[in-house]
């Protein structure tokens, strides 16, 4: 046995293996750590959790609820938490106010009531519904220590989160099939793309989002879940939660694999499709003012996408391969991710659209 003082840990209990009847188990209570290790044997599920009760009697600690989980935070930073929570508090509200006011705008000014401002503002929506699904529950591990998380509420946030990430993708393509239309055929743009269509589109997404983000819940409701209810992040991604299960994952891990590769690979084929199309319709421009014209109307959308595609894969790399980097480097990227591209996604689009930054700077003068 081991014993250590580790600060601001919540009475507990919890196995470090991935397996019932093999790995540490850790207990604390009022700042003592205790680790008993469960040797490699034959032990069912029921007869390790009978050991596991008696060693914690012996200590007077007790299992958490079977229906809470427990989001730790960033380990290892606990007593860093207020000052971590400073700049994503500040970030989080930069994110909310560049995105609403990118969504009064539009909705004020009827010169903006256009399909690509159509698509800004579903944009805009799907930046705040990422940030707003993860910042408040981080805030409030951060600010009051509160890391209770019912298992439906874990699996509802995990479901919203995912789901928005696979509908704000869809946006991403629609805004290049409507920059594709905008200059390889101009002509038809009113007739081809109108604000009806543009809204069914984003409905088509939105479904899709859901059909292809459901079965992850789904599936890890029927896992059993041991003692382990500690999650080592500040919110429920599937992969975290995916860990603590004692059961056969393979289903869930091969689906949530294979779904993230085939929704990303469609949608950045059709968005390489979109803008091969359009490289060649620009390159047989002959005037220079019309050939720069074209390429500014690409390159707000351009840097979006390059933004939001770039941390996906990095974020997704160094969870899937970067063994070597610490945890709480895993869990600080991972809040990264859902904080910058809100962030930037406004201000890219307020810089390189002269009709919107001319709108966003007349409503800003009148505050």
């Amino acid at each position: 046995m081991l014993a250590g003082v580790i600060p601001e840990v919540p009475q507990c209990c919890w196995l470090g293996g991935n397996t019932a009847n093999l790995g540490p188990l850790h207990c604390c209570k009022r700042g003592l750590s205790v680790t008993a290790v469960l040797q490699p044997g034959s032990l069912s599920i029921s007869e390790t959790d009978q050991r596991i009760n008696h060693l914690m009697a012996d200590f007077n600690l007790t299992l958490p609820d079977p229906s809470t989980f427990i989001l730790m935070g960033i380990p290892g930073l606990e007593v860093a938490h207020i000052w971590i929570s400073i700049p994503f508090s500040m970030l989080y509200i930069i994110s909310l106010l560049g995105n609403s006011m990118v969504l009064f705008v539009v909705g004020k000014e009827q010169t903006l009531h256009k399909p690509m401002y159509l698509l800004l503002c579903m944009l805009a929506l799907t930046d705040i519904a990422v940030s707003t699904s993860v910042m408040p529950m981080a805030l409030c591990i951060f600010w009051f220590n509160l890391k209770g998380i019912t298992v439906g509420g874990c699996f509802t946030q995990m479901f919203f989160l995912h789901s928005v990430y696979i509908l704000e993708s869809a946006v991403l393509v629609t805004m290049a099939f409507d920059r594709y239309v905008a200059i390889c055929n101009p002509l038809r743009y009113a007739t081809i793309l109108t604000n009806a269509r543009i809204a069914k589109l984003g409905l088509v997404g939105l479904i899709r989002a859901v059909l292809l983000i459901l079965p992850l819940p789904l599936l890890l409701s029927r896992q059993p879940f041991c003692a382990n209810h500690i999650i080592p992040h500040t919110y429920c991604e599937h992969i975290a939660v995916v860990k603590m299960s004692c059961g056969d994952t393979t289903v869930n891990r091969t689906y949530s694999l294979v779904m993230a590769f085939v929704v990303t690979g469609l949608d950045l084929t059709l968005v390489a499709l979109s803008y091969s199309l359009i490289i060649r319709a620009v390159l047989r421009i002959s005037s220079k003012k019309a050939y720069e014209k074209a390429l500014n109307t690409c390159t707000a959308h351009f840097c979006v996408m390059m933004t939001s595609f770039t941390l996906f894969f990095f974020s997704a790399l160094t969870h899937r391969f970067g063994q070597h980097i610490t945890l709480h480097v895993h869990i600080i990227l991972a809040n990264l991710y859902v904080l910058l591209p809100p962030i930037l996604n406004p201000i890219i689009y307020g810089m390189k659209t002269k009709e919107l930054r001319d709108k966003l700077v007349k409503y800003t003068c009148r505050m």
